[in-house]
C-alpha cells in the first residue's frame, strides 16, 4: 500500500511539473514581444513611451488589487471542490488573450487584448502557483514539501529561460500563436492527465480542521457566496497565524520588487527602441 501510494505521489508530481512548465512557457514566450506592440500601437514612430509605462502600472495596481481578493476566493474553492479543478481556471482563462494576438495585432484589438488581459491576470497571476502549491502540499509529506516547493519554482525558472529564447526563433505573429497553441495543449494534458491529490471528503475534513482561523461573520438573509470568505475573513486568519501574517509581508515585498523588475525592462525596451 505504501509503495501505491508513493508510486502515485510520483506520478501526480509529474504531471503537475509538465503542467507548470507548459503553463509557464506560454506565459513568458510572449513577455518580449509585447513590448514590441505597446510601441508601435500606443506610440508609433517614436524613440520614447512614457504612456507605455504609465499603462503598464495601471495595470500592476489593478491587478494587484483583484488578486488580493479573488485569491483567497480560488483557495477556499479549491478546498471543496479540488485543486485540479481550481488550477484549471487560470489554465483555461489564460489562453483568450493569447488567442487575441495570435489573431491580429491591430490597434483596437491590442486594447481588447489590454482590458481582457488586465481582467484576466487578476484571476490568473499568482493563483496558479499558489494552487500548484497546494497540490504539492496535497500529496507530499511535511518533511519534503519545502525541497519539492523549490523544484516547482526550478521548473517556473526553467520555462522562463525556455520561453524567452524561443521568442528569439520566431516572428510576432508565429509567436503568439505558437504561445497560445502551448496554452491549449497545456489545459488538454492537465485534464487527461493530473489526477486530483484529494477526494472531496478528505478536502472538507481538512477544511474544518482549519475553520478555527476563519472565524465568520454574522450571515445576513441574503448570501450569495456565503461559502466564500470575506476579507473580514481574511483579515482574521492574519491576525490569528503569525506566520502566515509574515509570509504575506515577504510575498509583498517580492511582488514589488518584482514588478519594479518588470517595469524597469519596459523602460530599457522603449528606450532603446
Amino acid at each position: 500500500m505504501e509503495e501505491d501510494s508513493i508510486e502515485k505521489m510520483s506520478n501526480g508530481l509529474s504531471h503537475l511539473f509538465m503542467t507548470v512548465f507548459l503553463h509557464y512557457f506560454s506565459v513568458f514566450m510572449v513577455i518580449p514581444t509585447i513590448t514590441d506592440i505597446i510601441m508601435s500601437v500606443i506610440c508609433p514612430g517614436k524613440d520614447e513611451c512614457s504612456i507605455a509605462i504609465s499603462l503598464s502600472g495601471i495595470q500592476h495596481a489593478i491587478v494587484g488589487l483583484g488578486s488580493l481578493i479573488i485569491m483567497p476566493v480560488l483557495g477556499n474553492l479549491s478546498d471543496t471542490y479540488g485543486r485540479k479543478v481550481m488550477l484549471m481556471v487560470p489554465l483555461i482563462l489564460s489562453i483568450f488573450p493569447l488567442v487575441i494576438l495570435a489573431y491580429s495585432r491591430t490597434k483596437y484589438v491590442f486594447y481588447a487584448y489590454y482590458v481582457l488581459r488586465t481582467l484576466v491576470s487578476m484571476v490568473c497571476e499568482g493563483n496558479d502557483h499558489s494552487l500548484a502549491l497546494a497540490y504539492v502540499a496535497d500529496v507530499v509529506p511535511e518533511g519534503r514539501r519545502a525541497s519539492v516547493f523549490g523544484v516547482l519554482s526550478g521548473i517556473a525558472s526553467s520555462a522562463f529561460v525556455c520561453g524567452n529564447l524561443t521568442t528569439l526563433f520566431l516572428s510576432m505573429a508565429s509567436t503568439f500563436q505558437v504561445a497560445a497553441t502551448v496554452a491549449i495543449i497545456a489545459l488538454v494534458y492537465t485534464r487527461m492527465f493530473l489526477p486530483e491529490p484529494l477526494i472531496k471528503d478528505q478536502i472538507s475534513a481538512i477544511g474544518t480542521e482549519a475553520v478555527c482561523l476563519l472565524e465568520k461573520a454574522p450571515k445576513n438573509k441574503f448570501q450569495l457566496f456565503k461559502e466564500l470568505p470575506s476579507f473580514n475573513d481574511v483579515l482574521c486568519l492574519f491576525r490569528n497565524s503569525s506566520t502566515i501574517l509574515h509570509e504575506a509581508i515577504v510575498s509583498f515585498f517580492v511582488n514589488v520588487a518584482k514588478v519594479g523588475f518588470e517595469s524597469s525592462l519596459l523602460v530599457n525596451f522603449s528606450t532603446s527602441h
